[in-house]
């Protein structure tokens, strides 16, 4: 690869940090958020990462198409301080080079900016625009930027065989404003505390996307990775897979590596 930047994305579902206290836990709001609480700090202390993946784009008639493309992330230690992430596409050469940088926030919109080579620009991500689809995929932009714990209001929703396991049942409403999504329905494990699968309701309360979480591996540093997102459109029938290979940690990323300014000097 021409371009090592970083990243370390379990989609567009890595949870953040709490800043607040819950409700008491023995109110559905209240277990909902420590059940979420719990699955965050699971994912606490990974520093920086980097990983390599293709991503496969089907329509309803099952035709796909295929790209690969490379993600950073650089962990925040500030509790009021969301991660940052750079996606950098490298085929097909229609887009090589396309590069979308995200600073997550806690309740203040997220920081997005997405560098179109073709037009030799970066375009800032307006707040009202992050519900729409990343690159054609049937990811949204919100979805490409860390989801923080206190981005949302949880609800316990009750227990689940999911797979092989016994999931916890969460139902967690954004806080943050243009939302693509009304609510999103989560199911987390009860043995690692690792999410398995989301749901998305669209802005009427309609189910709109259900992302599947497979192929779960711990690394040596105690992080767990999901190696294999699929994304299927329940309205439109399309679906979109993010497959990735092994991720390398704390590979020498700083602050200077998800500037701005850096956008049109990555290719």
């Amino acid at each position: 690869m021409k371009h090592k930047i970083s990243k370390s994305f379990t989609l567009a579902l890595a949870f953040g940090i709490a800043l607040a206290a819950p409700v008491g836990a023995s109110t559905p709001a209240g277990k909902g958020f420590e059940i979420a609480a719990r699955s965050d700090r699971s994912d606490l202390g990974f520093g920086n990462s980097r990983v390599e993946l293709q991503m496969i784009l089907r329509n309803a008639a099952g035709q796909q198409s295929t790209r690969s493309l490379e993600i950073a992330t650089l962990e925040k230690p500030d509790e009021s301080v969301g991660d940052k992430s750079l996606v950098l596409f490298e085929t097909p050469r229609d887009i090589e080079g396309t590069a979308l940088l995200s600073h997550a926030k806690i309740l203040d919109p997220d920081d997005q900016w997405l560098f179109l080579p073709a037009l030799k620009r970066v375009k800032r991500i307006a707040s009202a625009n992050k519900s729409g689809p990343f690159v054609g995929s049937e990811f949204a932009f919100e979805d490409f930027t860390a989801i923080e714990l206190n981005k949302f209001d949880y609800r316990y929703v009750g227990t689940e065989t999911c797979g092989a396991f016994q999931c916890d049942v969460l139902e967690r409403q954004p806080r943050y404003e243009n939302s693509g999504y009304s609510k999103q329905i989560t199911w987390i494990d009860q043995d690692v505390f690792q999410i398995r699968k989301v749901e998305f309701y669209d802005r009427r309360g309609d189910l709109l996307k259900v992302l599947e979480l497979d192929d779960y591996r711990q690394y040596d540093n105690g992080a767990w990775r999901a190696h294999r997102l699929t994304m299927e459109n329940v309205q439109t029938n399309k679906q979109t897979d993010l497959v990735y290979q092994d991720y390398a940690f704390n590979v020498g990323i700083s602050e200077k590596d998800f500037v701005k300014g850096r956008l049109s000097r990555l290719r």
